[in-house]
């Protein structure tokens, strides 16, 4: 269990000596921001400022039109995309306009807005928290879904005047969107269809490497990572792009990648692994990481357990952390999962499949695994052809 962990610690040690290189990359967008990305490809953006009623500033994104689509006043479905666990929107831009949902949902004439949870790269200012400081990490995915989730959605439906919109999200993205729209009604109306790509809400039959974690002692991670940030440094990412630009090691990475997510390797476009290094990871906070094992532990989708019986209670008035009803969550939803996912192992979907109060659709990928859901090479056509045909279709009902 501990080669995860030493794996981390040597990454993050050898960065500093990396971190004044600069290999030459294949491509551009390596290192641009997510309205550099946009705008390399000729499309239209905008940024905004989402402050959540804890004071944590989020940058959301949109790209309100087509590359091609003359500008006008027609109203047009509003689609959110959300990002999973230590990513950011970017994840839904780093493939050409071809393959990458957010651009291929923008040219099919939607309106298109890319969040982010705080702790990643884009989410890491406050009113009044200094992001250096322990307090500003002291959150898990409880204060995403309480406190991110609804100020993003009631800023985009306030912004286009639409009374629903379209949740897409993948990975813990899709954890967010149960927890939120299970447990805040009022938010739950604004949303026309939950669309879920490699769901990873309850995690009891995860396994890869990342399972590991659940294995390692929560005062070990926090004796060697601290308590606030972990994945955030850009320090990591050059040593991904100096060792995986090089051609001859585009397979070392792609079996690597294979190991954390799962095998799929003809899927994966070896000549952009630099733009997929320079955005993955993108950061979150310890708490987050040490929430996330809990839930490989016990298999629950629960709150954050503070560790005793006493803090829960102080906490919750329980002295165990409450368990977020999934079955609660009454939007209608449509799932795509990967028979290769160790993320989104195919039991647990199969249990949240289950007690998916509203399930219009699950398509069953056998050979795809995590990533393939915003990466993949063949993604527009296995995944996301059918999630704008779902919205359209949708639509026009």
């Amino acid at each position: 269990m501990w080669w995860l962990l030493r794996t981390m610690c040597f990454v993050h040690v050898i960065g500093n000596i990396f971190c004044l290189l600069k290999p030459k990359l294949r491509n551009p967008e390596a290192n641009m921001n997510i309205s550099e990305i946009i705008s390399h490809w000729n499309y239209k953006s905008e940024v905004y400022e989402v402050v959540t009623d804890d004071g944590y500033i989020l940058l959301l994104y949109r790209i309100p039109m087509g590359k091609n689509e003359p500008r006008n006043s027609s109203t047009k479905p509003v689609v959110y995309l959300q990002h999973g666990l230590t990513l950011s929107a970017s994840a839904w831009l780093i493939n050409p306009p071809s393959s990458s949902l957010g651009f291929l949902l923008a040219d099919a004439h939607f309106d298109v807005w890319l969040g982010n949870v705080r702790g990643n790269n884009y989410a890491r200012k406050h009113v009044y928290l200094d992001p250096n400081s322990t307090a500003f990490w002291n959150f898990s995915f409880d204060e995403q879904i309480k406190f991110d989730i609804p100020a993003t959605i009631d800023f985009i439906v306030n912004k286009t005047g639409q009374k629903q919109i379209y949740y897409v999200g993948h990975s813990q993205g899709t954890l967010l969107a149960y927890g939120a729209l299970a447990t805040n009604p009022q938010l739950a109306q604004k949303i026309k269809a939950n669309l879920a790509l490699g769901p990873v809400v309850t995690t009891k039959y995860l396994s890869g490497a990342f399972r590991t974690i659940a294995y390692i002692d929560p005062t070990v991670i926090k004796k060697v990572f601290g308590e606030k940030d972990i994945m955030t440094s850009p320090d990591g990412n050059r040593v991904l792009q100096f060792v995986c630009h090089r051609e001859t090691m585009g397979t070392v990475c792609n079996n690597l990648l294979a190991v954390l997510f799962g095998y799929n390797p003809k899927n994966l476009n070896e000549s952009r692994i630099d733009v997929y290094a320079g955005h993955i990871p993108s950061g979150t906070s310890v708490r987050n990481i040490l929430h996330f094992s809990q839930g490989i532990r016990t298999g629950l989708f629960q709150t954050y357990n503070w560790g005793s019986d006493s803090l829960n209670m102080q906490h919750y008035n329980q002295f165990t952390p409450p368990i977020y009803k999934v079955e609660n969550m009454k939007v209608q939803t449509v799932i795509w999962s990967g028979g290769q996912d160790i993320l989104a192992n195919p039991i647990d979907v199969k249990n949240l499949v289950a007690k998916t109060y509203n399930l219009v659709y699950h398509k069953k990928i056998s050979d795809y695994n995590h990533l393939d859901f915003i990466i993949g090479k063949d993604a527009a056509e296995k995944v996301y052809n059918d999630l704008i045909a779902f919205i359209k279709k949708d639509q026009s009902g």
